[in-house]
């Protein structure tokens, strides 16, 4: 089992259309793709919004095929362009760290 860090830098002007994009159209597709998400959150970091979730795997085989089919699927192409703001990128940066647990780390218990 590992588990997944994705960090969204985000900006303020797009990031309620961001969040509304996750919301209702990526978690609901990462699902359907075997995504496992256990917990999203969001802050502020040298004063400007980011977005991150936390993903739980079996392996990185299983984490490397679902966001294949994920990034592959037709339907979430076409909610990026239609989601896409006029000018620039709904999404500045990112940031993707795979955690491979410690042998002394407690385990993280899946949520449904």
């Amino acid at each position: 089992m590992i588990n997944q860090l994705r960090i969204y830098e985000i900006f303020d002007d797009t990031k309620q259309a961001f969040l509304d994009r996750f919301r209702d159209h990526a978690a609901r597709l990462m699902r359907q793709h075997g995504f496992r998400i256990l917990a999203m959150w969001e802050t502020r970091h040298n004063d400007n919004p980011v977005f991150a979730y936390l993903l739980s795997w079996k392996s990185e085989a299983e984490m490397a095929a679902g966001w294949e089919r994920f990034m592959a699927d037709e339907e979430w192409k076409e909610i990026k362009r239609r989601t896409a703001p006029a000018t620039g990128s709904i999404v500045d940066e990112i940031i993707d760290f795979p955690l491979h647990p410690v042998d002394f780390s407690q385990a993280l218990t899946e949520r449904p």
